[in-house]
């Protein structure tokens, strides 16, 4: 077995009236969406998170400044495919992602199986490599009152054979 490493991701995002709100390259119709730089896709932002950590890399930060113009209002789709080149200059695979949202509505599930879809096809792996759970946070906190939106991902990578 070559060399393998755990990354962990996490990412927060305040949720604003009347913004678009994307979820795993998916547009959710809500009355509010994640508010960020780029599209504010938590869960993009957590998995990316996970990938470079494992890897690493530093942070989606240090990587994708929201000082920085060339990142506003981007999808995040487009920084996990740099995250990917990223990893593999450096002989690395995604060999699984495990990834949870936790928030209030709209109800993810029925939204799972496209954004595995559009998740695998950034990252160039199979949907089967990719876990997407949600929860609530039974009203309690930031979450629980519809104010922000949490997801946290851990990844699996292995040195490319």
């Amino acid at each position: 077995m070559g060399k393998i490493r755990v990354g962990f991701g996490f990412d927060v995002h305040q949720l604003k009236e009347q913004h678009p709100f994307v979820l795993g390259g998916v547009r959710l119709e809500h009355h509010a969406g994640a508010y960020g730089h780029s599209d504010a896709d938590v869960l993009l932002h957590a998995i990316c998170d996970a990938l470079l950590g494992a890897a690493n890399l530093r942070d989606i930060g240090f990587h994708f400044s929201n000082t920085d113009d060339r990142w506003k209002g981007i999808s995040s789709l487009k920084l996990l495919q740099h995250v990917m080149i990223l990893l593999r200059e450096k002989g690395w695979e995604i060999n699984n992602i495990d990834a949870m949202v936790c928030l209030e509505a709209p109800k993810i599930n029925p939204h799972i199986p496209a954004m595995k879809t559009h998740i695998a096809q950034a990252a160039g792996i199979s949907g089967e490599d990719i876990s997407i759970k949600a929860t609530t946070n039974e009203k309690l906190g930031f979450i629980g009152r519809e104010e922000g939106v949490v997801a946290y991902a851990v990844c699996l990578i292995e040195r490319a054979q």
